[in-house]
């Protein structure tokens, strides 16, 4: 049976360039920190890749630190940020990735949730005036948690205008750019974040290599201590293998960029023929990544979703694959302000770099006709 893999926001298929960057700089010896001819081959390694993520995403000089994946980067801006600012507050939208609030939970400073608006976008009235209050208070420092893009829904959020209004009130602003960076344009700068991350497998690079960015002369207290990798900013010997194929990723990521009208093509596809058979999407009245989908079907949970579709040669997802496997609705959708049921029948659909016309009429062909058998079993 051919294989369509619709679940590249779970983790994307990783490019052939990237295994090959990945190979070679595993036949290198040499630590990245050692001063021998062999350690100086490796350190050059891994500052060509900072300088691809640099190009990518306007990153400072100086402000990428390399991490073991986008759950250890969020954990080290949440913790970084907390202990060095003395943040009192962390402010976390309601439809952040689950490992955001986790983490922000474990550091010392008190947790709020900032609601959304229907759309699943960030309420920017709103914002501002919890911030106003919050100064009002004299609440003491703090930092808002707003991701680029939604996980589930992929709807990208306004970050420059929050950072805004963020910065009025002198506050700092994380941005999860897991979902967005290699899919569409993010420009560090521009967006108006004091610190970003993101991690390599979402858009063709290797497993296990993350980032994070960090503004000109941001403290960040370190997480893992005790050796003075990374600009004595994230102790562990350098993975350097994993850094040369996230570089790779990146130098790559401009031919995905420009596909992305026609990823988006065929993400409308494909929720045309879902909506025509009964199904419910969400976050399309917003800007979203041009290869996610989010939808919903009543009486066909996103479990029986993904398992039928499975077994037609369809790797679709139930919500993101840190939750997979868990009977219960999604957050986003549930903040967003759909029902239980709407929430527990949340199915996502995920293009990306190598999805094909091929993949998108599987999808077409075989949803509408599983979804006909569960209403026509309920009648």
């Amino acid at each position: 049976m051919t294989r369509h893999y619709l679940d590249h926001n779970a983790t994307a298929p990783v490019r052939a360039e990237v295994i090959e960057a990945v190979a070679s700089a595993m036949a290198m010896d040499g630590n990245a920190l050692s001063v021998h001819e062999e350690g100086r081959r490796a350190h050059k390694l891994v500052e060509d890749a900072r300088e691809e993520i640099r190009k990518l995403i306007n990153a400072p000089v100086n402000g990428v630190v390399f991490t073991s994946s986008g759950t250890e980067s969020i954990h080290y801006a949440l913790h970084g940020a907390a202990n060095a600012h003395g943040l009192k507050k962390i402010y976390v939208s309601a439809v952040e990735h689950p490992a955001v609030a986790a983490n922000a939970e474990t550091t010392d400073a008190a947790v709020e949730i900032l609601p959304v608006i229907g759309a699943g976008l960030i309420d920017l009235d709103q914002l501002r005036e919890r911030l106003r209050m919050h100064q009002a208070e004299n609440g003491g420092a703090f930092l808002v948690c707003l991701m680029f893009a939604n996980n589930e829904t992929g709807v990208i959020q306004p970050v420059a205008e929050a950072a805004a209004i963020i910065h009025e009130f002198n506050g700092l602003l994380f941005c999860d750019a897991a979902q967005a960076v290699g899919k569409v344009p993010v420009n560090f700068v521009m967006s108006g974040a004091d610190i970003m991350s993101f991690t390599g497998h979402k858009f063709g690079g290797p497993l296990g290599v993350g980032a994070v960015i960090a503004g000109p002369n941001l403290p960040l207290d370190p997480v893992l201590r005790g050796g003075g990798q990374e600009m004595n900013r994230r102790a562990s010997t350098t993975n350097m293998p994993g850094i040369a194929g996230l570089g790779r990723a990146c130098a790559l990521a401009s031919e995905s960029l420009a596909r992305a009208d026609e990823i988006a093509r065929l993400r409308d596809e494909i929720e045309a023929a879902a909506i025509n058979a009964g199904a419910q999407v969400w976050g399309a009245d917003a800007d979203r990544l041009p290869g996610t989908l989010c939808l919903s079907a009543p009486g066909f949970s996103g479990s029986t979703q993904m398992m039928t579709l499975d077994l037609a040669g369809i790797a679709i997802s139930a919500g993101s694959a840190c939750s997979s496997g868990k009977a219960k609705p999604s957050h986003t959708l549930t903040a967003m302000g759909a029902s239980e049921e709407e929430a527990t029948s949340m199915a996502r659909v995920s293009l990306g770099w190598n999805s094909t016309q091929e993949d998108a009429d599987a999808f077409i062909r075989e949803w509408p006709k599983a979804y006909a058998r569960i209403k026509a079993r309920a009648a």
